[in-house]
């Protein structure tokens, strides 16, 4: 069996992440999101955010986890405090990004991210995770597939995202959460 594990991201880490993310997104996205921001992913900039991230996170309880294979990353979770305003920010996190290498899917690797995202949110104080998925988008729809099996359940909010600022690209989601405490 090969070595797998799930560890913190260095800056170092910043193109793989970028890399996984676009191939992840390009596949699961093509045709719900603009071809332009599809192909803008993986860039230069996408790989400044990713080694800025695990570089100098915002906060202490701001995370991104890589899942590598080997010494090959070949996932990645981003996990930090809830920013919505119906949400406490001090007990509530939010699942921001998780995505596995296309080419790497079923090994068990986003359950691995997953765990290891929870217990650092655990360790931070949180009581509750929250994430974001597409309504339109059957990635989404076994994302969704993929998180009610360990717990987490639609909680009701809903909104819709305007990609361009103009009106011409809408994307609605809703938000499933999850309780990741005995006493929430």
């Amino acid at each position: 069996m090969a070595d797998v594990s799930v560890r913190a991201a260095r800056a170092e880490d910043g193109a793989d992440i970028a890399n996984i993310q676009a191939a992840a997104w390009r596949q699961a996205y093509d045709g719900v999101l603009p071809a332009d921001a599809l192909a803008a992913l993986g860039d230069g900039a996408a790989e400044e955010q990713w080694q800025a991230a695990a570089e100098a996170p915002p906060s202490p309880r701001h995370h991104v986890l890589v899942a590598v294979a080997g010494p090959d990353p070949v996932g990645f979770a981003a996990v930090g405090p809830a920013e919505d305003d119906d949400l406490d920010t001090g007990s509530t996190a939010e699942l921001s990004a998780l995505s596995v290498a296309p080419t790497r899917t079923g090994e068990g690797h986003g359950s691995r991210l997953v765990n290891a995202a929870v217990d650092h949110l655990r360790q931070d104080g949180f009581a509750r995770v929250v994430v974001w998925v597409m309504d339109q988008a059957a990635a989404d729809e076994a994302l969704e597939r993929f998180l009610a099996a360990a717990g987490w359940a639609p909680d009701g909010a809903r909104r819709t995202l305007d990609l361009h600022g103009d009106g011409s690209v809408l994307v609605s989601q809703h938000r499933l959460a999850v309780t990741i405490t005995a006493d929430p």
